[in-house]
């Protein structure tokens, strides 16, 4: 009786489903009439907008497309850099990573059809071939996890290996022709080179790397998916191209309504890592100048620096969290397309006469096995093609925030280049260019400049210097800083080795900036010289500032610097020799406070003031130059010992060329090259006895006029008491 009963109910269950065919149709007609109106709709409106705003419209649809243009063609010279050849480890890594792809999304297939037989076991109660096919499950799910683990792994490798690539490029273009000193002091384009160069091409490379997971594996389960629907629907005698008209209109519109609400996520991110590098700036810089705001007290106008560049990337984030959360509560309604897609079930299951295709079965808990495997079946590959569906279309959204990346690293890539044929940017607005060199060409080699004119840098003709071994030789040199200003219209000047030059001057009149032209830091961009003459440079030069530059590593490096410890050995240098020139300039002690050579330490904070300015004398006696530009690197040194290390360099060849206000340090100069501030300059010879006793009274003379004025108030104060007129 009970069986009867069952199988009665059975009927009821069939009859009730093949009473829905005509249900699909009718679903299929109405949303396809739903989708034209939109469509009408739509285009009556955009003809509405049409008609009022032709030309704003027709401006913004081609800005959209020269965008996309130039988003490719960035992210195409990007990819070459990324993956410059197929014998590469990178295109390895992709292979890899492409078979991986491959492998799971049969394995996925494979275990679909397994639930579906899973499911039929469990219908028609028969448990040995379920255990059969659920140890089959398990083996099956041992390599598929194994995969899904390796997918992550080499995701991340390829991601490191790209980053690997892009950091190698940028820093072999960061550190030819001195870029990292240009892109600083005379360009303005990159605020914060230091961000692009470890930030920006992680998140690019990051964001490469997983865009090509999230978008290689949906498209291929798509494509698995249905061609195993489609051999379903063929074994049944079902059409494919109902479900495919259903499923291809949900997915186009679907994807036409988030390309609409699709947020402009590329700008939003780049403008966050704007803000991210801007905050490590201000970070950096209050720990390279602690000493100085602790002396100041400081402390309260960089924390409101530091809480306003925080609090402005605090608003970025928050924008972007704004814009996500929206975008994605309609991201997941959207979603529901794996719901709407399992309605193709339905046109795999009914036949045109609204029979089940397998009906003709007598036994009807077989027909239940079936239809049970066959459901399960195709309710996981639907439900695996709609999560590839809807990772497809959600991975516009990181396509939008690749943009971002790619625009910062390509355009970070760029400006070194530019930099490197010598086009810069600065962003001084306050300054207005009054002189145009090339229209001021008085011949083909020379151009006249005017003290105090404002010069179009960029505009100049370049030349390229000569290396020449002799004399340092400059003729009709201009001395013009980053912001085009003139500060010396032209300077003629012949330096030969033995002649020691004392520069002076008053602040601003050009004595550091010829400095930079001398030691070629600059010498496109400072330096133009004419008459078919460019700056003969001679033998190394060495250039002691006044803070001198302290590497990191160990005390040995410090006194060697650039030099590598093999540098040093192949010139036949040794540990004795170093600790012979620390001896010169009295720092041997150094070597045993710090416990020897190799001891590292942070030797910024460890070097008094004085000790780093003779460490860097140090390593003027260690390079051994002909010419010695010394810019009042031994103003923290007494006088005693400052002069035993001037005459040592004297005695060992070297050329000295000083900017000191130190009279104690003439007589180690036989020339003087002064500036007078206003354009001007003149050379004579040292006469280091009569420019001393002029020195000795000047300082009589001003010490005698310092006490006239309270003389003065005396003799007024006493001649009010005496009552008489002054």
């Amino acid at each position: 009786m009970n069986a009867v009963f069952t199988s009665e109910k059975e009927k009821n269950f069939i009859q009730n489903l093949t009473k829905s065919r005509s249900f699909m149709p009718k679903a299929f007609v109405v949303s396809a009439g739903a989708y034209v109106a939109y469509r009408a709709l739509t285009y009556s409106y955009s003809k509405f907008i049409e008609r009022n705003v032709t030309n704003k419209h027709e401006n913004f649809k081609q800005k959209q497309v020269t965008n996309k243009k130039l988003f490719l063609e960035k992210l195409i010279e990007l990819l070459k850099i990324i993956l410059p050849g197929i014998k590469t480890k990178e295109f390895g890594l992709l292979s890899i990573h492409s078979i991986a792809l491959i492998t799971r999304a049969f394995l996925s297939i494979y275990v679909a059809k397994l639930d579906g037989k899973l499911a039929r076991c469990i219908v028609e109660k028969n448990l040995f071939k379920f255990i059969s096919l659920l140890l089959q499950w398990i083996g099956v799910s041992i390599p598929a996890t194994f995969i899904n683990s390796l997918l992550k792994y080499l995701e991340g490798k390829l991601a490191l290996a790209f980053r690997t690539r892009l950091v190698k490029y940028g820093y072999e273009l960061y550190f030819q022709k001195q870029t990292y000193y240009k892109i600083g002091n005379l360009d303005s384009r990159l605020s914060a080179p230091d961000e692009c160069l470890t930030e920006d091409i992680r998140m690019f490379s990051e964001s490469v790397s997983h865009l090509y997971s999230h978008l290689t594996k949906p498209v291929l389960d798509l494509l698995l998916v249905c061609f195993s629907l489609n051999s379903m629907a063929n074994k049944r005698g079902q059409s494919w191209l109902k479900p495919v008209m259903l499923g291809t209109f949900v997915t186009v519109s679907t994807a036409h309504l988030l390309k609409i609400c699709s947020p402009k996520f590329g700008k939003l991110v780049s403008e966050e890592s704007i803000c991210r590098g801007n905050l490590r700036t201000v970070h950096s810089r209050i720990i390279t100048n602690a000493e100085e705001i602790a002396f100041y007290g400081g402390h309260k106008v960089e924390h409101n620096l530091l809480l306003k560049n925080y609090n402005m990337l605090v608003n970025q984030v928050n924008k972007i969290l704004g814009q996500k959360l929206w975008y994605v509560i309609f991201l997941n309604k959207y979603e529901s397309i794996s719901s709407q897609l399992t309605l193709i079930i339905a046109l795999l299951c009914f036949d045109k006469r609204g029979a089940f295709l397998w009906n003709a079965s007598s036994n009807i808990s077989e027909q239940i096995s079936e239809r049970s495997q066959t459901f399960t079946t195709s309710r996981n590959l639907l439900l695996s093609g709609a999560d590839a569906i809807e990772r497809v279309i959600s991975s516009l959204k990181e396509v939008h925030e690749l943009t971002g990346f790619t625009n910062r690293v390509y355009e970070m890539f760029n400006v070194f280049k530019e930099i490197h044929n010598d086009k810069f940017v600065t962003s001084s607005s306050s300054k207005v260019c009054t002189y145009a060199a090339l229209d001021n060409l008085e011949s083909s080699f020379e151009v006249v400049f005017k003290y105090g004119q404002v010069v179009c840098l960029n505009d100049m003709p370049r030349v390229q210097p000569e290396y020449t071994k002799g004399d340092i030789i400059l003729k009709n040199v201009p001395i013009i800083t980053p912001n085009g200003d003139v500060i010396c219209s032209s300077l003629s000047i012949q330096i030969v080795q033995g002649m020691h030059f004392l520069i002076t001057g008053p602040n601003g009149c050009g004595k550091s900036s010829l400095f930079r032209i001398l030691s070629v830091a600059n010498k496109l961009y400072y330096v133009i010289i004419y008459n078919n003459r460019v700056i003969n440079y001679t033998e190394p030069k060495f250039k002691p500032k006044e803070v001198p530059y302290m590497t990191l590593g160990t005390l040995r490096d410090q006194v060697i610097y650039p030099d590598s410890v093999s540098d040093m050995k192949a010139k036949g240098w040794t540990d004795d020799d170093l600790e012979s020139i620390l001896d010169e300039v009295f720092l041997k002690y150094v070597v045993t406070r710090e416990n020897g050579w190799d001891s590292i330490s942070d030797w910024i904070d460890v070097l008094s003031g004085g000790e780093k300015q003779r460490m860097g004398m140090a390593r003027m006696f260690y390079h051994r130059p002909k010419f010695a530009l010394l810019d009042e690197c031994t103003s923290a040194v007494s006088i005693d010992v400052e002069g035993k290390i001037y005459q040592s360099a004297k005695d060992l060849g070297i050329t000295l060329l000083t900017i000191t206000h130190r009279p104690s340090l003439w007589k180690f100069h036989t020339h003087l090259l002064q500036f007078d501030g206003q354009g001007g300059w003149h050379i004579e010879e040292m006469d280091t006895n009569a420019r001393l006793s002029l020195q000795e009274e000047k300082e009589k003379l001003m010490t005698q006029l310092a006490g006239v004025p309270k003389s003065q108030q005396r003799l007024k104060e006493i001649c009010d008491i005496l009552g008489e007129i002054e």
